[in-house]
């Protein structure tokens, strides 16, 4: 019997893509572009000005009720009490083990309204575990085919757009060459920026707009380099539903004096240590690291690439913790070849670092 091929979703901005020349992948059950002139050149059009990038396919949740902060506050790591209306804030979704079921921004719209965006390949598995603890006069809304998300990243990218100033992880209504845009002061590349969220009709005006200002179109490829480099997780990879927030560096995103799903789990973790911690590793020697390939000692690379910035092979891994000490060397087993490299202070990547 011949296996039944899965249809890909496509993005409202799907037509743009293909029609500038992006070579497209199966990316979280989407066809996404991986690039389109090249991952580094893109790369390097996000450090040194600004970069776009079609998010689109990721998640988004409207969470609406009276009673929707103390709802969202039993389910998720972070304090939604320290933000404000039009701030977001960084957080996980954490299981009874204190897993991360998907790590997401929060936006807080009003007392009664949260917008959350999550991961594109646990949309439906972040929706269905939300919608299952949901409590009466809560309702939470998959809105996710209704809009379009533009990243715009790079140190030129606010001047670019023609915003004003304001502080990272805000959020407020705006406009960009008269499309009704969400200005996000959000990003996954380290650099100053922007996600615009707009109506999916409006998607494709939205993206001439910022092309014809001046930004760079890049791919998956560069996302996943340029999120490396500073260390930022991706979910599937350096954190899944088996691996704990405190093992993965993300205890400061998990409040400790609230109670949530996961935190007894957690507690035990951070008074106790963990066994395993999540470091972040340069290698010493000629070699690319990736997913999958062993520490030498105990250990695994969960993120590996060529880093554009540095010119040498970087990761992220999970070694003892008796071995997670910034300047541990530590030995990845490369096909075979015992390749050095050494532990880093996080993030491996910053502009003074640059040579």
């Amino acid at each position: 019997m011949e296996a039944t091929q899965v249809e890909l979703r496509r993005t409202p901005l799907h037509g743009r893509h293909l029609a500038a020349g992006a070579r497209m992948v199966p990316f979280a059950g989407w066809e996404m572009p991986v690039q389109y002139e090249g991952v580094i050149p893109e790369h390097k059009a996000v450090r040194s000005a600004a970069g776009v990038f079609d998010v689109s396919h990721m998640g988004d949740f409207h969470v609406e009720g009276p009673s929707a902060e103390r709802f969202l506050q039993g389910v998720l790591s972070n304090d939604l009490g320290r933000i404000g209306d039009g701030q977001a804030q960084y957080t996980l979704l954490t299981n009874e083990r204190g897993g991360v079921v998907d790590d997401l921004i929060a936006y807080r719209m009003s007392a009664h309204h949260f917008l959350l965006v999550v991961n594109a390949d646990n949309t439906a598995r972040a929706f269905a575990w939300l919608k299952a603890r949901e409590p009466r006069g809560v309702e939470v809304r998959d809105a996710s085919d209704e809009y379009a998300l533009l990243a715009v990243q790079g140190p030129r990218a606010i001047d670019l757009l023609g915003l004003g100033e304001a502080a990272a992880f805000t959020h407020e209504m705006g406009e960009v060459d008269g499309v009704e845009v969400l200005v996000c002061r959000t990003g996954y590349t380290g650099e100053r920026g922007v996600e615009l969220m707009c109506d999916a009709g409006d998607a494709d005006d939205l993206w001439d707009a910022v092309l014809a200002r001046g930004a760079v179109p890049c791919g998956l490829g560069a996302r996943d380099t340029l999120r490396l480099e500073v260390c930022y997780p991706l979910h599937g990879n350096d954190i899944t539903e088996d691996t704990d927030a405190i093992s993965a560096g993300l205890g400061w995103a998990c409040a400790p004096d609230k109670d949530f799903v996961g935190s007894d789990a957690l507690a035990r973790i951070r008074e106790e240590g963990p066994a395993r911690r999540l470091v972040a590793f340069v290698m010493e020697e000629k070699a690319v690291p990736r997913q999958g390939m062993p520490v030498v000692g105990g250990g695994e690379v969960t993120s590996g690439t060529h880093s554009p910035m540095l010119d040498v092979g970087i990761g992220l891994a999970y070694v003892p913790a008796e071995r997670a000490a910034p300047g541990t060397e530590l030995v990845v087993d490369v096909r075979g070849r015992p390749r050095r490299g050494r532990v880093v202070t996080k993030p491996i990547y910053t502009r003074r670092k640059e040579t």
